[in-house]
């Protein structure tokens, strides 16, 4: 039989709502999870289970009161160490930051609470989110949950491994260069990084930004977009946030995918990829490509992204960390100050040249989904490697420039700032989860959605293709 954990978020909120799930017997669920697997593959950090109780307790007493319900009532969050906690350890990754206990939640984290979530732990990350091995001094690797020997992604991994274990059926993330998209990809669940400003956030220095989005992770389609329901708003204090409508989130619905031109890539036309994973993708891609109305190989054409990348990301750094760099540089990691001292370097010649080419990315992009409606392509170019190796430095005997170009995949599309949602599909040839990227055009997040809920659905019918679960039993303590 299974444990309440196993629920998905919708059934769950569903039962809760009807009262034959109470919110106690959900949390205790998660709790033992989290105690049975989480010293195998270290996905949790702090943890808040009295305080949790408690508001589980309180949400039981509503729903028997017969009280208005929020969306998410009831149902056990975890919170990426990266979004402050009011009350709960935030470490940031960061031995800086090891003791830091913030008096108040920021904005994502207050309006998903509010939205009825109990936040009951944190899940861990990379340092400040820098980089995709969730390592750091302060909590140590996450492991994979197929592997624990293996990356599991980041800077998101501790979410997407306390979701793929079922830990919670819910997790929040964030994505600068593939944070939220690389770890779902690899431990096969489900994550969206939204249009710039529809998940308004506080924490920017540069407000106009593609980088640095958050977002939901749930282990399928329907999951995320009920939690996305909540995080999405409007809020003044982000620059690129804006009025919506009200629901919008609400219930997605599927997409006729005979309706539909797709265009599918293995490399997006610039990236590095794995010859095991370009056999991958072009195998799934026979799989599906006859649901569509016509599907091309085709790519927009991101020659300049590379470049332009590296000088907005470390721009970013400069921004960020410089009061850390000039007092505590031999506190931070390597990743943080190589960004940083990148960042020192650069000119006003190179910060006009990339924030132009940023815009004529974006305008590229556009012009590719007027002939398509979606594009697909694999979301991480390498199977995961072991937790000891900082990054991936090397693809096929081709040495790598730095840190992040094993991530060009996600980071290609950071860039022009378009919509993606990572679904699972199947396994790659090493036996950890294969995932796709479903891009779409600017502000098309619910249709983009829509969409992969389809293919999910399509792939829930072939074993080749079907989201692949970890051997929870293997993970026990």
């Amino acid at each position: 039989m299974a444990e309440l954990c196993e629920l998905t978020a919708i059934e769950a909120r569903r039962m809760i709502g009807d009262k034959s799930l109470s919110p106690v017997d959900l949390l205790e669920s998660c709790i033992a999870r989290v105690e049975a697997v989480n010293p195998t593959v270290n996905a949790v950090t702090a943890k808040a289970y009295d305080r949790a109780r408690a508001e589980a307790k309180e949400a039981e007493a509503a729903v028997l009161r017969g009280d208005e319900l929020g969306v998410l009532h009831g149902l056990p969050l975890g919170v990426k160490d990266l979004l402050q906690t009011e009350g709960i350890l935030t470490t940031f990754g960061s031995l800086l930051f090891k003791d830091n206990v913030p008096d108040s939640d920021e904005s994502i984290v207050a309006t998903l609470r509010s939205a009825g979530a109990i936040v009951f732990c944190k899940t861990n990350t990379p340092e400040f989110g820098a980089g995709a091995n969730t390592t750091n001094l302060v909590w140590g690797a996450t492991g994979n949950p197929f592997d624990p020997a293996r990356i599991c992604g980041g800077s998101s991994g501790g979410s997407a491994v306390a979701l793929a274990t079922n830990m919670s059926p819910l997790c929040t993330g964030s994505d600068t260069g593939g944070s939220l998209r690389i770890p779902a990809a690899i431990c096969g669940v489900v994550s969206h990084r939204s249009t710039p400003g529809l998940v308004p956030t506080e924490k920017h220095g540069f407000g106009f930004t593609t980088f640095g989005v958050q977002g939901p992770m749930a282990r399928n389609v329907d999951d995320a977009a009920m939690m996305l329901s909540v995080m999405a708003r409007f809020d003044p204090v982000d620059p690129l946030s804006s009025p919506m409508r009200q629901n919008l989130f609400k219930g997605v619905p599927e997409v006729d995918l005979s309706k539909l031109k797709v265009a599918v890539s293995t490399d997006l036309g610039f990236a590095i990829v794995d010859k095991r994973i370009r056999a991958t993708f072009e195998e799934r891609v026979g799989l599906f490509k006859s649901a569509f109305k016509e599907c091309i190989w085709s790519e927009p054409d991101l020659s300049t992204v590379r470049k332009t990348n590296w000088v907005l990301r470390a721009l970013q750094y400069l921004s960020r960390y410089k009061t850390l760099y000039e007092t505590r540089a031999d506190e931070l990691g390597p990743n943080v100050k190589s960004n940083y001292e990148a960042g020192q370097k650069l000119s006003a010649e190179d910060i006009a040249w990339a924030t132009t080419e940023q815009t004529n990315l974006y305008r590229e992009m556009g012009r590719f989904f007027e002939d398509v409606d979606i594009l697909i392509c694999p979301t991480v170019a390498v199977p995961p490697f072991p937790v000891e190796q900082r990054y991936c430095d090397e693809i096929d005997g081709q040495k790598l420039d730095d840190y992040v170009e094993w991530m060009a995949l996600t980071w290609g599309l950071t860039i022009p700032g378009n919509p993606v949602t990572n679904i699972p599909c199947g396994l790659e040839p090493t036996g950890t989860p294969f995932g796709l990227q479903v891009c779409g055009r600017h502000h098309d997040d619910r249709f983009i959605l829509g969409v992969a809920k389809s293919l999910e659905r399509l792939f829930e019918r072939d074993p080749r293709t079907a989201r692949p679960l970890p051997d929870i039993a293997k993970l026990l303590v």
